[in-house]
């Protein structure tokens, strides 16, 4: 039987809303997996006996190699149940803010299972280049029998657009976002046969400009791994912007602003035809959490 006995430091950001817990790569964690499920949960996770909102909606476990110029952050992400995912573009942003109040840069390099991610410090906060999103049902990746990108197809009663913005998205576009009941429809989508390693489920509603000439949606997101609804989804932000475009509803060069429980967020491609994530990152608290010992 595992007994918790070792004390690791973390630091809390959030992005957006999207909150995570960080610890130093450095500091030994035997039992990841166990660390997250203990630490992110909702009702006595981190926070619990401070400050702040409890838990969290994932662990960053980052190693930062100073010796590169920008410097590179090696970032593994465990969600609160356990799983690791390739990316999280808020994580990325989080991740960001950490290693450059380190190093006094402006800029870093992040290592990801989904490929390296390039974040900059600018006006309105942390921008993460999230890579280009994919349509293919391959990369998604969809059942072997689906050879064709899913664009606007019913699953399980949603019509949805699946996307791959480093992770699997199945994103509706609604009339009335609020009217949504993610916890009923969402679940069944998320674990659809159609989707081989699971899906994200993200709704997307498009509101009136809050800037002249950008398109903005209301956004909320049903995660995978988290198996709920969360303050904000990154990568959820670019497969709306990604949608989009793919079925016309905005042009397929132009920004996007987000709109989430969270706050706010903005897309934007860049001159390679990546899609560029930019929003704030806050500093909540630090600490230490106990580790398991096995």
């Amino acid at each position: 039987m595992s007994t918790l006995t070792n004390a690791v430091a973390f630091e809390k950001y959030h992005g957006t809303g999207n909150d995570f817990i960080i610890v130093d790569a450095t500091d030994p964690v035997p039992d990841r997996s166990e660390f997250a499920t203990t630490h992110c949960d909702r009702s006595t996770g981190v926070g619990s006996d401070t400050s702040g909102r409890i838990g969290a909606d994932g662990v960053l476990f980052l190693h930062l190699e100073d010796r590169f110029s920008p410097p590179r952050i090696i970032m593994t992400l465990v969600q609160p149940d356990g799983s690791v995912a390739p990316i999280c573009g808020n994580g990325a942003r989080c991740a960001a803010v950490w290693a450059m109040d380190r190093t006094d840069a402006e800029a870093v390099m992040i290592d990801t299972q989904a490929g390296t991610r390039r974040a900059t410090r600018v006006d309105d906060g942390i921008a993460v280049e999230m890579g280009e999103p994919t349509f293919d049902p391959s990369r998604l990746p969809l059942t072997s029998d689906q050879t064709e990108p899913l664009v606007q197809e019913s699953v399980e009663g949603l019509t949805v657009t699946a996307v791959n913005t480093g992770v699997p998205h199945a994103v509706a576009f609604v009339d009335d976002i609020e009217s949504v009941d993610i916890e009923a429809v969402a679940p069944a989508v998320r674990h659809a046969d159609l989707f081989a390693a699971g899906t994200n489920v993200t709704f997307a509603e498009q509101v009136d400009e809050r800037r002249e000439g950008v398109p903005r949606f209301r956004q909320r997101s049903y995660e995978r791994g988290i198996e709920g609804e969360t303050e904000a989804c990154g990568t959820g932000s670019v497969a709306i912007a990604a949608a989009a475009s793919r079925i016309g509803l905005i042009e397929s060069a132009a920004p996007v602003d987000i709109s989430l429980p969270g706050g706010e967020l903005q897309i934007e491609a860049t001159d390679r035809g990546e899609l560029q994530l930019t929003g704030t990152v806050t500093y909540e608290f630090d600490g230490d959490a106990l580790t398991t010992d096995n």
